[in-house]
C-alpha cells in the first residue's frame, strides 16, 4: 500500500487559489478607443489574473497582502511590475471566474493565472499551460503539491500555499446543547436534529461551492487512509472500478441533510461562497458552515467572530476529515512575457518569499522547508493533517476530474436531482473520459 505523503512532521498552518473561490470581483473592462497608451521601453511587465476583494474594501485581508507583500519583494529584486488583471462573478448567473479563466487562457490573453484545480487539470490536458519542473523553486516543494498538479507528466501549476477545507464550528452552541463535536456522519446528522428540535432553523450553513467537501470526505477517506492509494487509482482510470460507486455514500448524505432541513438546498444553489452564509453564522444563527483554513484568518470571512469557533474535519468513516484540493499559479505556453513570468513566478514561490506569505497569512506552505504555527482555531484540523490524515479533493492522475465535476453534480441534486440521476452523470462522465 502506497499512500501519497502529504505532511509528515511538520507544524502545519492553508491556498492561494482559495483565494479564487472566497475573493470576488471587479468586472473585465473594455478599452477605450480615445485613449492613447505609451509603455516605457525599459520597463518590464507580467500580467497576471486573478480574483480580487469584493465584500468590504475598508476591512483588511490578510490573504491578499500577503499575496502583495511577495509581489512587491518580486518586483523590488527582478525590476518587474505585475499588471493585475480581475474578476469575480456577482452573483449566481454571471459567468464563473473559472469559466473566465478558461477564456482567457485559451486566447492567451495573460502571463500568470491563478487557478482553480478543475482549471488546472483541463488547461493541463489542452496544453496550455507551461511546464514549470524546471523551476528553481520545485526542489522545495512538498511531494503532494507535485502530484496534484503534475498533467500528462508536466508539472503546470504551482501554489503560494496547500488549502484544507474544514467545518467551521460554533463550539458554544454545540457546548449549550451538551453535544460533542461530531466525528461521523451519524453523528453529524445527530448534531443537526438537536439543533433543529431547539429552534435553530438551518443547522448548517451552504453555498453552491462548496458542499461537495461532504463527498469527499466520505468518497475517498478510505483510498487516501488504508486502502492501496495506487491501485485504487488504477481501476477508476481503466473503467474497472465507478466513481458513482465512491461517490454514492456523500450524495445520499447530502440528500438527507436536505430532507430533513438541516441544509437549505434552493438558498444553497444560487448562494455565493462565504457571502451566502456567513453573516448568520457570525450572528449565531447557524452553528456550522464549511470554508477553507485561511478564511479563519482573515477579518473578510470569519477571523474575528464573537464566540469559540473551531475548525475541524468533514465527517467520515475515518473521523474528522480534513479536505484537501490543490490550485496554484499557471503560464500560459503562449505568454507574452513567457521568461519574465517565469523569473517572478520562481521568485514569489521561494522560500524566502514563501516565509513571508505563510507567517503573514498562517497557512500550509507548499514549500517542506517552511513551517508556521496555525491559529488555535485551527488546531483541530492542523491535528489531523499533522497525523497524515486527509483526503485529496483533486489530483490529476485521476482522469477525471473531481472538484469542477462534483461541484456541478452537486449543484444537481440541490435542484431538485436525484442521487440515481446524480450517479448516472458521473458514470456517463466517467465514459466519455476514458473514452478520449
Amino acid at each position: 500500500m502506497r499512500k501519497i505523503n502529504l505532511i509528515k512532521k511538520w507544524v502545519a498552518v492553508s491556498l492561494a487559489a482559495f483565494m479564487a473561490l472566497t475573493l470576488a470581483a471587479c468586472g473585465i473592462g473594455e478599452p477605450n478607443d480615445d485613449i492613447i497608451i505609451t509603455e516605457d521601453t525599459e520597463e518590464k511587465t507580467v500580467n497576471l489574473f486573478s480574483p480580487m476583494e469584493k465584500t468590504d474594501p475598508d476591512a483588511e485581508n490578510i490573504a491578499r497582502s500577503a499575496f502583495d507583500k511577495t509581489i512587491l519583494l518580486a518586483e523590488e529584486k527582478l525590476g518587474i511590475n505585475v499588471a493585475y488583471r480581475t474578476y469575480t462573478a456577482e452573483d449566481y448567473q454571471d459567468k464563473t471566474y473559472d469559466d473566465v479563466t478558461l477564456e482567457r487562457a485559451r486566447n492567451n490573453m495573460d502571463d500568470l493565472y491563478l487557478l482553480n484545480p478543475d482549471t488546472v487539470q483541463k488547461l493541463g490536458e489542452e496544453g496550455k499551460l507551461l511546464d514549470l519542473s524546471d523551476l528553481a523553486c520545485v526542489k522545495n516543494l512538498r511531494e503532494v503539491v507535485k502530484t496534484a498538479n503534475t498533467v500528462n507528466g508536466k508539472l503546470v501549476a504551482i501554489p503560494q500555499e496547500v488549502v484544507a477545507y474544514g467545518l467551521f464550528v460554533n463550539k458554544d452552541m454545540f457546548d449549550k446543547y451538551k453535544l460533542q463535536l461530531p466525528e461521523t456522519p451519524e453523528e453529524f446528522l445527530e448534531c443537526c436534529r438537536v439543533f433543529k428540535e431547539n429552534g435553530i432553523e438551518t443547522p448548517i450553513g451552504a453555498n453552491r461551492w462548496w458542499l461537495e467537501t461532504f463527498v469527499f470526505a466520505q468518497a475517498f477517506a478510505d483510498m487516501y487512509n488504508g486502502g492501496d492509494t495506487e491501485a485504487e487509482i488504477a481501476k477508476l482510470n481503466s473503467g474497472e472500478s465507478k466513481y458513482s460507486d465512491y461517490m454514492r455514500p456523500g450524495f445520499e448524505f447530502l440528500q438527507e441533510l436536505i430532507d430533513k432541513g438541516y441544509v437549505d438546498a434552493k438558498k444553497a444553489y444560487v448562494s455565493e461562497a462565504i457571502e451566502g452564509e456567513g453573516n448568520d453564522f457570525l450572528a449565531q444563527k447557524t452553528p456550522i458552515v464549511m470554508a477553507y483554513w485561511g478564511a479563519a484568518n482573515t477579518e473578510t470571512a470569519y477571523g474575528k467572530p464573537d464566540f469559540n469557533m473551531q475548525v475541524i474535519g468533514f465527517p467520515s468513516s475515518h473521523g474528522q476529515m480534513p479536505v484537501v484540493p490543490i490550485t496554484g499559479f499557471g503560464i500560459g505556453t503562449q505568454a507574452e512575457h513567457l521568461q519574465d513570468a517565469k523569473d517572478m513566478l520562481d521568485m514569489i514561490l521561494s522560500d524566502e518569499a514563501l516565509q513571508v506569505y505563510t507567517e503573514t497569512n498562517k497557512v500550509i506552505s507548499p514549500s517542506k522547508n517552511v513551517e508556521v504555527d496555525c491559529i488555535p482555531a485551527l488546531k483541530p484540523l492542523n491535528d489531523r493533517i499533522e497525523e497524515d490524515i486527509y483526503v485529496l479533493a483533486s489530483n490529476a492522475s485521476l482522469k477525471l476530474e473531481q472538484w469542477g465535476n462534483t461541484c456541478l453534480i452537486v449543484r444537481e441534486l440541490l435542484n431538485g436531482a436525484t442521487v440515481d440521476e446524480c450517479m448516472a452523470q458521473f458514470d456517463k462522465l466517467q465514459e466519455e473520459t476514458l473514452d478520449k
